[in-house]
């Protein structure tokens, strides 16, 4: 499972020295914390230094999409004052990682730079070569051309700037030890050097055969801010990608819109509609992910239908608002007990989906507590408590955690969320791992607009594995047919959200269905396994 950390700052942080409170550091006094919820890479928003005036007046940098310096670790982020500090204390941060078994992946910005628009302010490149580091605007070359939507653009399609992207990559590779990258608005680095997209970006090629970079990760944010949108059609070979239509349809889904099934479908067979180009790729190049930094945390997506930026200082327009979220009734805080036992259901249904979908899990640090951010869903520029992880949080919703991690430790131990290709999909028993498709009904699963349910059987004869899932996202319960396990006599239930802990998820052999129909509450996800 990829977790992505929110980001590295001064938070107060339970088992960490107050002195290395947000700092690499502090990642390695949280290292058991990882291994215990079953991480096995951490992907860190922008470490390189950069500049934390980069906001509204009066707020800060939260974020770090900020970059002056591509080789060196921001210094905030280090406990130790020498001159070295900072450098000595990633590495030692990575190999503290790596000594557990964990990857270490770095978000990398270069689309553009903390020089902002032609109003500067003026850091570097633009004092030093402004027309070949920036795409200008054609029709006023005096400004910039905004494909990044932070003012100016990095042309990466020249030689130069090729040849800096790479030299900053090797460096974090060769002498850094981090394992890969994830780019930030990477479909701007698929543009010429007029701003066009291009069938044939040098600086892709670059990277992709590069010799120092062949073992590295390489992850695409496959859009920018102008529209370019390649989900699916990246250009490269290596490029795993996020899944930005698993988010929005996982959450449409789970909110009960209708016309969503059959897209859900797609989503958990790790999206073959999108990556159809590419009938060879593996399956765990497609990141999935219901939220990241980026927006509503886990919990907001059931606690808020609209963003709550005001905070930001930009009288709420920032932010999307396409949020496809749904409050459960009440907007925000609530001490309601049937809308706040609700939208942890919510929470794990939305985990479950992630969990038991082909591809690449991704998580965003503090989810698996339940942290909110009061429904901002831009907190860029929140340095402060709405945006740390407050780790005394976790008692409240310890429930939150034990369900995700037994998630993750189920998946993690079957072999058919390890598939690298697609699953063939049938209506019988074959002798490869694959998928049938159901409904309320066996073998009748409902494709229709106003549909909310889904069902299907996940079998790998090779190893003798067997679950049941049963979705039903529909506002009623629904009842279920079973089908009769292939190679075992009994299903036994492991996953009921709509149960409380410690029956909600349960890891033996204790909760035997004793019938041939289920009957599955609404808004509420069940596995069964056949053992």
């Amino acid at each position: 499972m990829n977790c992505m950390s929110a980001a590295l700052r001064r938070t107060p942080t339970r088992g960490v020295a107050p002195e290395q409170q947000g700092t690499f550091a502090g990642v390695i006094a949280k290292i058991p914390y990882l291994k215990s919820l079953g991480v096995t890479a951490v992907e860190l928003l922008p470490v390189h230094q950069f500049d934390e005036r980069d906001a509204p007046l009066g707020l800060s940098n939260y974020w770090g999409y900020s970059t002056i310096g591509f080789f060196a670790p921001h210094r905030a982020y280090s406990s130790q004052t020498d001159p070295m500090g900072p450098v000595n204390e990633f590495r030692d941060m990575v190999k503290a990682l790596h000594k557990a078994n964990i990857e270490v992946i770095l978000d990398v910005v270069f689309n553009h730079t903390a020089e902002g628009d032609h109003r500067g302010p003026t850091l570097s490149f633009r004092g030093l070569d402004n027309q070949t580091y920036y795409i200008l605007d054609s029709d006023d070359p005096a400004h910039y051309a905004n494909y990044s939507g932070c003012g100016n653009t990095v042309k990466a399609d020249h030689t130069v700037v090729s040849r800096f992207i790479l030299d900053s990559l090797r460096y974090w590779v060769s002498e850094m030890h981090v394992d890969g990258f994830r780019f930030d608005l990477a479909s701007v680095m698929s543009r010429d050097k007029a701003g066009l997209p291009s069938d044939d970006p040098p600086i892709i090629w670059a990277i992709e055969s590069d010799p120092v970079l062949a073992r590295t990760k390489l992850i695409a944010e496959a859009w920018d801010a102008a529209g370019l949108y390649q989900v699916g059609s990246f250009i490269g070979d290596r490029f795993a990608e996020w899944n930005g239509p698993f988010r929005d349809d996982v959450r449409r889904f789970v909110k009960g819109d209708n016309n969503t099934v059959g897209t859900l479908a797609s989503r958990i067979l790790g999206s073959p509609d999108i990556f159809v180009d590419d009938p060879q790729r593996e399956t765990n190049r497609s990141i999935n992910f219901v939220t990241c930094h980026d927006g509503f945390t886990l919990y907001d997506v059931a606690a808020y239908n609209q963003k709550h930026n005001t905070a930001n200082a930009e009288k709420n327009r920032d932010g999307t608002d396409a949020n496809f979220s749904w409050n459960c009734g009440v907007e925000g805080p609530t001490k309601e007990p049937e809308i706040q036992q609700l939208r942890i259901q919510q929470l794990k249904n939305l985990v479950t989906i992630l969990l038991i979908a082909q591809g690449t899990p991704m998580l965003l640090m503090g989810d698996e507590m339940g942290r909110t951010q009061k429904g901002n869903n831009n907190a860029y520029c929140q340095n402060n408590v709405l945006s740390w992880v407050d780790w005394d949080h976790f008692n409240g919703h310890g429930e939150v955690f034990r369900f995700t991690q037994r998630m993750v430790d189920l998946v993690q131990n079957l072999q058919l969320f390890q598939q690298t290709q697609w699953l063939q999909v049938t209506e019988k028993h074959v002798d490869a791992p694959h998928l049938i498709w159901h409904g309320v009904n066996l073998l009748e699963p409902d494709w229709a607009e106003h549909s909310h349910s889904l069902a299907f059987t996940l079998q790998d004869p090779r190893v003798e594995e067997e679950i049941h899932v049963l979705l039903n996202a529909y506002w009623e319960p629904l009842e279920f047919a079973l089908p009769q396990p292939h190679a075992h006599s009994h299903w036994y239930r492991i996953v009921n959200t709509a149960r409380k802990a410690p029956k909600d998820i349960v890891d033996d052999a204790t909760e035997a269905v004793k019938s041939n129909r289920y009957l599955a509450a609404a808004r509420s996800c069940v596995v069964l396994m056949a053992l």
